[in-house]
């Protein structure tokens, strides 16, 4: 069998897999991470190269941040006074989806979710509402935020780099024209009908994320340098490029600034990273390498691609485009989802004579939806374990909104982007 033949099996066998859940998702993850250098699809390196990927050192970073704010009472203090203007849990959930949706616009999403994973689990914990309700918006915004401005989401400026190469451009904020629209609906969805779908799961605290203990004997200072910390280390992130370091070694400053002052302690520290979402993410990031290096993935877009015809319609192209992209990216990373089809449609745009603005568009907005699984983003990966969730909750819950999403698309795009202007 072809390298790319049986990386196909083993992208089929996960799915199956993550669906039925007889196994622990992370058990899929390396039986998959495994089974790739076993068959000789991977090497070691490059299979295992997702466990030293720079969000998995940003995962372990934030857990510890994170846990730091529970293990001083912080996230409980923070969560009553937000609290105190949410009057009902639909409310805060708009409130979340806002506040997330606008950060992410600016800031990476994954970095906009990390810092604010232990600030909603504290809301949750104050609130008496259910974390597992209110941590599926906070991801989802956090993807639809990165559809706001050229610097959202790293999809966005592989598009403007193959744009730029022939000459052409998009504007900082156009992104925003199909972005925009779709985190307010997105929004007003959750907020009404798509309320319902959310998950309604019990959480047992553990670890650092205990939020039933008792916080009064913990020292003042400690509860306001672990807030004081939290902040300086999304300012960091806010800023990244100006101070020329990474989001992963911000949120390592912070573990580490917290650790050595006695905020948290090691054993504390250790407890609050959930081994869950590293084994997952680390695990089906192999799968994500090999559907790249074998050309696995380029072999079924440029299958879906090609059954189109010669002389495709340009609005039958441009959804097809954007529905092979949303399948993709919830089992690539979105980067590598937009880096494989950005090539390929921009060839066939210019093929056509049409402006490959409108195409590229939906292959960034496309790609930007994975909504559907736990390992489609990061973020997503990262509240596994908080939220306590299964491979359907996000099914469930995150499919319409793809739906949504390619709705206000197929809308939008022929209108802001006409492909023979």
């Amino acid at each position: 069998m072809s390298p790319s033949t049986i990386t196909l099996l083993f992208l089929l066998f996960a799915v199956i897999m993550f669906v039925l859940e007889k196994i622990p998702l992370g058990v899929t993850s390396m039986i998959v991470c495994i089974g790739l250098v076993v068959t000789g699809v991977l090497d070691v390196k490059t299979a295992f190269a997702g466990f030293i990927d720079s969000n998995v050192i940003l995962f372990v970073s934030m857990f510890i941040v994170g846990g730091a704010l529970f293990e001083t009472g912080m996230a409980n203090k923070v969560g009553g006074i937000v609290t105190k203007f949410a009057k009902s849990e639909r409310m805060l959930i708009v409130a979340i989806m806002v506040i997330v949706g606008f950060m992410s616009g600016v800031l990476s999403n994954t970095g906009t979710a990390a810092v604010l994973i232990p600030v909603v689990i504290g809301i949750a914990a104050k609130s008496g509402y259910k974390r597992s309700r209110l941590l599926m918006p906070l991801v989802f915004a956090a993807a639809m935020g990165g559809n706001l401005s050229l610097i959202g989401a790293p999809g966005n400026l592989i598009a403007q780099s193959a744009l730029q190469e022939i000459g052409m451009k998009f504007g900082f904020f156009e992104y925003a024209i199909v972005g925009l629209p779709i985190l307010i609906v997105g929004i007003l969805f959750y907020a009404t009908i798509g309320y319902r779908l959310l998950p309604n799961h019990d959480v047992k605290d553990e670890g650092a994320f205990d939020t039933e203990k008792d916080f009064s004997n913990v020292p003042a200072w400690k509860q306001w340098l672990s807030l004081i910390i939290l902040i300086l280390t999304l300012l960091a992130m806010i800023f990244e490029d100006k101070i020329g370091i990474k989001l992963c070694i911000s949120g390592g400053i912070g573990a580490l600034l917290l650790i050595l002052t006695g905020v948290i302690s090691e054993k504390d520290a250790l407890k609050s990273i959930d081994l869950k979402t590293i084994f997952l993410f680390g695990g089906t990031l192999s799968l994500a390498a090999a559907l790249q290096e074998t050309g696995a993935g380029e072999l079924i877009a440029n299958k879906v691609i090609g059954a189109l015809g010669e002389n495709p319609s340009p609005y039958v192209l441009t959804f097809v485009v954007f529905i092979l992209c949303c399948i993709l990216t919830n089992f690539m990373s979105n980067t590598a989802t937009t880096a494989l089809m950005v090539p390929i449609c921009l060839s066939i745009a210019q093929g056509m004579g049409a402006d490959p603005r409108a195409v590229l568009m939906a292959c960034v907005i496309g790609g930007s939806c994975a909504y559907a699984t736990p390992i489609g983003m990061p973020a997503n990966t990262m509240v596994v374990g908080a939220g306590g969730y299964k491979f359907m909750d996000y099914v469930k819950s995150g499919f319409p909104l793809i739906i949504i999403a390619t709705v206000v698309s197929m809308i939008i795009l022929p209108i802001a982007f006409p492909f023979f202007p």
